[in-house]
């Protein structure tokens, strides 16, 4: 019975594929009142395809799409890998990038650059090492600023059950045409203040990580509202920067 009701909607699939292709074929000659029903229907089809493609795309891509897999301390007790780096954006790319642009729901890029030359896209990892199924590039050519950041927003989540006691990782995995220091600053809400954690990102072989101990921040444990992260980009001009990946974890400082 399951075959034949594939077959039959393989036939049912090909019939609607021929109308569609006959009127396409037709369209500049349909009558108007009907070429108007035609595209209200095309409209409310394409917003389906839209989504199966969306959805196919993701599930049958490797490495998998949605994957929030990857290496974290055994005592963690939150990770997060964000959307760019997660699943395909419905829109990949910018350029030029303007400040205050948002690439996703999670990465905004800001800068000073009275003409912006620079240019972000979301690419497909595929190499083996590869754990994140996608990656950020960006490619800076001429660069008269004198800033360039990217902003991370993490979840709500973050700022769950959150103590003074714990350590925030931040991992990374980075090409480079040429060495582009990369300093990260974790921004903390806590009412009316933001609190803000620097620190310089070492990279060896291309794998950087950096620590946030929050016990050198003037907190209030009770009204820690939101948490971001910026990437800020010394002397980015005539570059390329590939962050294959970016997570983040969560653990409670041991106790002394």
């Amino acid at each position: 019975m399951a075959g034949q009701n594939r077959f039959i909607d393989r036939l049912a699939n090909r019939a609607v594929l021929r109308r569609w292709a006959r009127a396409a074929r037709r369209a500049e000659t349909t009558d108007l009142s009907e070429l108007r029903v035609q595209r209200q229907h095309a409209r409310r089809l394409r917003h389906h395809l839209d989504q199966l493609i969306h959805a196919a795309d993701g599930r049958l891509a490797l490495p998998r799409i949605g994957s929030v897999k990857f290496p974290k301390p055994h005592d963690a007790d939150w990770s997060y890998r964000p959307e760019l780096w997660r699943g395909p954006l419905r829109v990949p790319g910018l350029s030029p990038v303007k400040s205050e642009a948002m690439l996703g729901e999670e990465v905004k890029a800001f800068h000073d650059c009275p003409r912006s030359e620079i240019m972000l896209r979301q690419i497909r990892n595929t190499r083996d090492a590869d754990l994140a199924p996608f990656g950020l590039q960006m490619d800076v050519f001429s660069f008269a600023g004198s800033y360039l950041s990217l902003v991370v927003e993490l979840p709500p989540s973050a700022t769950q059950d959150l103590k003074r006691r714990h350590l925030v990782r931040m991992e990374a995995l980075v090409e480079m045409e040429r060495p582009v220091e990369i300093y990260t600053r974790l921004n903390i809400q806590s009412g009316p203040n933001a609190e803000q954690l620097v620190r310089q990102m070492p990279l060896q072989d291309g794998s950087g990580m950096v620590e946030f101990d929050l016990a050198y921040a003037e907190l209030n444990e009770k009204r820690i509202e939101r948490l971001w992260v910026d990437l800020i980009f010394n002397d980015p001009a005539m570059s390329q920067v590939i962050l294959r990946d970016l997570t983040f974890s969560r653990s409670p400082r041991a106790e002394l």
